[in-house]
């Protein structure tokens, strides 16, 4: 799959997510084997009025490329200003979030709440892709609310634009993230494109994304929610799309370090304060399910330093090793 003159080196990409896909997320899931990786969501304001928090976000110091980040908002000018500040901040790819479906954000006729407008779709795509020289991208969803989705013509006029690859979230904005994703006009949009489609929702293991490859005849799927504490499913899937077989879960030992290693990543980028307490979030994603994983929480939530949270982390991954070379799963704690 080409995103404008990017040959991406497989069909694999990670969803934006905010506050989860910084710069040590998405460096990590590309070690796995993502091809592709989407910074989390910058709107203008957050853009071009940079606070520390939305610094962090536009960070892709020795980032491989090619390096996308995407931009939210409602003003066909400021996205366009916002698109020329990412580039020259060092994105080689511009996406825009027409996708996201938090009120927040909604709230301000951003996101997915601009697909209930298609005029201003279309003066924020032409605005955008003019603005910029490097390949500009579009995320969005199967229209706004149930039985008026749009992304028929939206898919159409983001190609007239100039839009370089298009990735559709199978649900509507009503949809939020409830019920099933459904992936047949995903399937018809493809029939009808000349442009790279990507299709996200509910894909989360080797086999899911074969099928909603198949099911849709998309050049690459999307995967977010199902990468958190779990990036090795990027190797899962690859394996898997090349040779029919599912590899063995992770050792033990091995995610260990994985985790240790990104815990340094996160406390090295963020710092002493907010990455001992960013990285919470992260830890408990990783022992989700994991034997005695609860009580391993309430005692790593309680630390409150860098040194500390490693620490207890390490312990409970030595406790784990004891007990079994590969990472096993107890269901019934799984969320």
């Amino acid at each position: 799959m080409k995103i404008g003159s990017y040959t991406l080196d497989n069909s694999l990409i990670v969803a934006p997510m905010a506050g989860v896909t910084d710069r040590p997320f998405r460096t990590l899931c590309k070690h796995f084997g993502a091809g592709h990786a989407v910074s989390e969501m910058m709107t203008v304001d957050a853009t071009l009025y940079a606070n520390k928090k939305s610094l962090y976000r536009a960070n892709f110091d020795g980032e491989l490329a090619p390096i996308s980040a995407q931009i939210a908002g409602s003003e066909p000018e400021t996205m366009a200003e916002a698109a020329r500040y990412q580039v020259a901040n060092g994105a080689q790819i511009v996406d825009i979030n027409m996708g996201c479906p938090v009120r927040k954000v909604c709230r301000k006729l951003a996101g997915s709440a601009l697909l209930k407008d298609e005029d201003l779709v279309a003066r924020i795509l032409d605005a955008v892709v003019s603005a910029v020289d490097v390949p500009v991208t579009l995320k969005t969803r199967l229209g706004y609310a149930d039985g008026e989705e749009n992304i028929l013509r939206v898919a159409a006029r983001a190609e007239q634009a100039g839009i370089a690859a298009l990735a559709i979230h199978g649900r509507t904005r009503e949809q939020m993230y409830t019920g099933q994703a459904r992936y047949e006009l995903i399937r018809e949009v493809k029939r009808n494109a000349n442009i790279p489609i990507i299709a996200n929702g509910d894909i989360d293991s080797p086999q899911k994304a074969k099928l909603v490859l198949d099911a849709t005849g998309a050049d690459a799927v999307m995967i977010g929610r199902a990468a958190q504490g779990r990036p090795w499913i990027f190797r899962e899937m690859s394996h898997y799309l090349q040779t029919g077989e599912l590899l063995p879960p992770p050792e033990v030992a091995e995610v260990r370090e994985v985790l240790l290693g990104h815990l340094d990543d996160l406390y090295q980028f963020y710092g002493e304060y907010s990455g001992c307490r960013i990285a919470r979030k992260h830890i408990a994603w990783y022992t989700n399910g994991l034997h005695d994983s609860n009580a391993f929480r309430q005692a790593m939530y309680a630390q409150d330093s860098t040194a500390g949270q490693a620490r207890v982390v390490d312990a409970y991954f030595k406790v784990l090793l004891e007990s079994d070379e590969r990472l096993s799963y107890m269901e019934e704690n799984l969320c």
